[in-house]
């Protein structure tokens, strides 16, 4: 639910400050290219760049874009997806708390494939959002000289309508292109966020975003990465505010996403200091509450500290594994409830191993994390559609 009027003191609660700093393009217009240490834009400014060309008095307010795209989405609300019993999930309504022991099937056939056989992509429900994060352990040339890891990688990508990655490591910036061209081989229409190398070692990482342009656009002129004056990260989040492709833009429903992967040695320090994040993030915009928070905290739901404690905050995973190994609880989704009705009480844990009839070894090879999920309304929490 956006569009509240910030406390003008929430602010004053921060013990420490971090700065967001957004990216803003160049003089040459939307396909301008950002500074090099900023977050590289991914396939859709080649589509908005043609747009803008041919419509040069229209601003991106005034797009319609996101609804001549939208119609190029399938009517599939009738099976979300093959094999799943969808009709015995437990539906929560937007503003009342769902039963933490229950955590629903996850999205995905139950169907077993063999290791590297490819499938269609998934179909989605029209009127919900599937937020993913997934932890792409070492994302770099090596694993995507592996073409069954691909494979599996872009099944598991083409279930959701937009995903959180952390951990892409490479010298190289052909990573993230070279993937989405493999994710869009089947004629999807993927484009992607990427953020700066990050870390105090030579190792440094990059946060990304994958989306589906058909189904979520994000802003332009807020994508960047918090900085940490106090150096209480070892990798600042990257954030992005995007926003549900729909027939009526202005009642789409729009968020930020907070990417997050806290250092493994010193996860109560860094917890912590994801709380004032958060709340600097509730105050970034005076119409716009909706703040999601996710990726790998490598951090239990009972480790959270500071940051579980922030007044009506949630959690999606309760009382499940999110590695491979399923041993630990590492990757979450968090927002505040309230505030965030859109989110509809469903959630899951993207079993890779299971889904797709892979060995714990061949599942490893993809990642040692699992994909974690959550669904949300298409729409503002406080509109119906007609």
């Amino acid at each position: 639910m956006a569009k509240r009027k910030t406390n003008a003191g929430s602010k004053s609660r921060v013990s420490f400050f971090f700065w967001m700093i957004f990216t803003t393009f160049s003089g040459s217009g939307i396909g301008g290219y950002f500074n090099p240490n900023w977050p590289v834009i991914g396939p859709l400014v080649q589509r908005l760049t043609t747009w803008q060309s041919q419509n040069p008095e229209a601003s991106l307010t005034d797009l319609d874009l996101g609804r001549q795209l939208s119609n190029e989405v399938r009517n599939t609300i009738a099976e979300r997806f093959p094999g799943t019993q969808l009709s015995n999930l437990p539906a929560a309504a937007n503003n009342t708390p769902y039963d933490p022991r229950v955590v629903p099937a996850q999205y995905a056939s139950t169907n077993r494939r063999p290791f590297g056989a490819s499938t269609s992509a998934s179909r989605r429900p029209q009127d919900k959002l599937l937020i993913a994060t997934f932890n792409i352990q070492v994302f770099g040339q090596s694993k995507m000289a592996k073409p069954e890891v691909v494979n599996v990688l872009t099944q598991v990508v083409r279930h959701f309508d937009l995903v959180a990655i952390q951990e892409v490591r490479a010298k190289d910036d052909n990573i993230l292109p070279n993937f989405v061209a493999s994710l869009n081989a089947d004629g999807s229409q993927y484009g992607y966020l990427i953020g700066p190398r990050l870390g105090r070692s030579v190792s440094t990482e990059q946060y990304a975003y994958v989306f589906d342009q058909t189904r979520v656009q994000y802003d332009p002129n807020a994508v960047g990465t918090m900085t940490d004056p106090s150096d209480l990260l070892h990798r600042e989040p990257f954030v992005a505010r995007f926003r549900a492709v729909t027939q009526s833009p202005d009642h789409g429903f729009s968020f930020w996403l907070v990417n997050t992967h806290t250092d493994p040695d010193e996860v109560p320090q860094e917890v912590d200091a994801l709380a004032e994040a958060f709340e600097v993030m509730l105050s970034a915009r005076a119409d716009e509450d909706d703040v999601i928070l996710l990726g790998d905290l490598n951090a239990s739901e009972t480790q959270l500290g500071r940051l579980g404690q922030i007044p009506g905050i949630r959690w999606v995973v309760r009382g499940a594994m999110t590695n491979t190994r399923q041993s630990k609880a590492y990757d979450n989704i968090l927002f505040q409830g309230q505030a965030t009705g859109e989110f509809t009480g469903r959630w899951g844990v993207f079993d890779i191993e299971r889904t797709f009839g892979l060995t714990r070894d061949q599942a490893l090879e993809v990642s040692d994390h699992l994909p974690v999920w959550a669904e949300f309304s298409v729409w503002e929490a406080n509109h119906s559609p007609r």
